[in-house]
């Protein structure tokens, strides 16, 4: 792996609220231009998941949603409502954990997460119908998508990420990570690199691309800030691509499950 001495957050101003169908692409490239901001070849660019959801249209009227059996079951124990809870159902694969106010399951992308990635914040007005958001389908062939298309557009080879904002189990607060990648390691196995005194490293394997979500986190915020796509700088990296989906722990090695 290679250091950075120092690396930049670059918010794209003027990404408007984003609807079915909006070539996000062509989004990005006016709020460049607006920001006189001029792409770089290694930039990475992080996108919230939620603007993508937005654009493949993953958006669920609560209203159009008829909860099962199961879910009204459910939905009495952790305190939801049971069109919500109906809709995690159907994104999982298995239901990991509960308590009043929780819902811990397995994403069918292998994601172990809150309400499988399902929330209505920054989806709609209160004045709208009750609007749920759903994760990507494919969160790294949209990368991968985005990633071509934006390195045509500007003429320089970019890198992509699709970030989420997730709990940790054994630490408060929630923190950005990729769920989706394209045109970097997402995960870089130094296992067999000397560290600083010549010891070759055994154990050590970074999250490259959940570091990167994480500090564009930082500029995008969580609440009104309304920067849902940042371009991380100035990083360099050795090693070959891989996905988002090369993040997510196997079954075989979660000591947990």
């Amino acid at each position: 792996m290679q250091s950075s001495s120092a690396i930049e957050l670059l918010a794209v101003p003027g990404i408007p609220r984003i609807v079915r169908g909006d070539d996000l692409v062509v989004l990005i490239g006016e709020g460049l231009a607006r920001g006189g901001i001029v792409p770089r070849g290694g930039d990475v660019f992080v996108l919230t998941q939620k603007i993508v959801s937005k654009a493949e249209g993953r958006m669920v009227d609560l209203a159009t949603v008829k909860p099962s059996t199961e879910a009204i079951e459910l939905a009495g124990k952790v305190q939801k409502d049971p069109r919500l809870v109906e809709l995690i159902l159907s994104e999982s694969v298995r239901v990991v954990r509960t308590r009043p106010g929780v819902l811990i399951v397995e994403h069918r992308l292998g994601l172990v997460m809150a309400n499988a990635g399902i929330d209505q914040s920054n989806v709609a007005s209160p004045d709208d119908p009750q609007w749920a958001s759903l994760l990507p389908v494919d969160p790294d062939g949209s990368a991968a998508m985005l990633r071509k298309r934006l390195s045509q557009s500007f003429g320089v080879p970019v890198a992509v990420i699709i970030s989420d904002s997730f709990g940790r189990a054994w630490r408060r607060g929630t923190c950005g990570v990729a769920i989706g990648a394209a045109g970097l390691p997402s995960l870089m196995d130094l296992r067999g690199a000397p560290d600083l005194y010549g010891r070759e490293l055994q154990v050590s394997v970074t999250g490259h691309a959940d570091e990167i979500a994480a500090a564009a986190s930082l500029v995008m915020g969580q609440g009104a800030e309304g920067q849902p796509v940042v371009i991380v700088r100035g990083l360099t990296w050795c090693g070959p691509d891989n996905a988002a989906s090369e993040l997510v722990r196997p079954a075989a090695e979660d000591m947990f499950r």
